[in-house]
C-alpha cells in the first residue's frame, strides 16, 4: 500500500511539474506588445509582416507626419493595408 501511494504521489508531483513547464512554455511565447510611436525600426520588424524596408518606411511616415493617433493612419504607410492591421491589432499600441 506505501509503495502505491508513493508512487502516486510522485506521479501527481511529475503531472503538476508538466503543467508548470506548458504554462511558462505559454507565457514565454506572447509576443510583445509594440509602440508604434516610439519603436524603432528594428523593434518594428518584431510585427508580422515587416521587414527592414517597411518598418523603415513606418518611422519615415511618423518622422514626416508626427505621431500616429490611431491604427488605421498605418494604411497611409505604403505596404500596409487591412491584413496587416488585422494579423497586428493585438500587437500595436500608440502609447
Amino acid at each position: 500500500m506505501h509503495k502505491l501511494l508513493s508512487f502516486f504521489t510522485i506521479l501527481l508531483l511529475v503531472s503538476g511539474l508538466s503543467f508548470s513547464v506548458v504554462a511558462m512554455e505559454e507565457k514565454a511565447e506572447l509576443p510583445a506588445v509594440i509602440n508604434i510611436n516610439a519603436a524603432d525600426a528594428q523593434a518594428l520588424t518584431e510585427l508580422k509582416g515587416v521587414g527592414p524596408k517597411l518598418a523603415q518606411d513606418i518611422v519615415a511616415w511618423r518622422e514626416a507626419n508626427g505621431d500616429f493617433s490611431s491604427m488605421d493612419q498605418l494604411l497611409e504607410v505604403k505596404g500596409i493595408g487591412p491584413k496587416f492591421l488585422a494579423k497586428n491589432k493585438s500587437r500595436i499600441t500608440l502609447k
